[in-house]
């Protein structure tokens, strides 16, 4: 049996533009998709805090650090200041997914990365 299980989360980081007229997907900064083994265009659930709209999408990357941007329709989703979770998910065996453990960056202010659980 194959288990889907949580791979990697960036928890409450923060938006910092919405733009509905560019092609729809989520920007991360390139460091932390290293960090945390995240593939542009990589799908990626979002969970937004603070009006609690969950949406799919994929992930592309930027060089800016600490930016987060909503695209296209995501853009109509949420607004610069808005909290996120993002969670990317993999397919695990049954034994992998026994000892399985997800990467978690935990943001704090100015999006900056104040630990990753790994």
């Amino acid at each position: 049996m194959q288990r889907i299980l949580l791979r990697a989360k960036i928890h409450r980081c923060i938006v910092s533009e919405a733009d509905p007229d560019y092609v729809g997907s989520m920007t991360v900064p390139y460091e932390l998709m290293r960090e945390l083994d995240i593939l542009e265009g990589e799908q990626v659930d979002v969970a937004n805090i603070a009006n609690g709209n969950r949406w799919t999408t994929y992930v592309i990357g930027t060089d800016k650090p600490g930016y987060f941007g909503l695209n296209g329709a995501a853009a109509r989703l949420g607004k610069p200041g808005d909290l996120l979770i993002l969670m990317i998910y993999g397919l695990y065996s049954e034994e992998e997914a026994r000892t399985h453990k997800a990467r978690i960056a935990f943001m704090g202010p100015g999006n900056k990365v104040e630990r990753i659980q790994k």
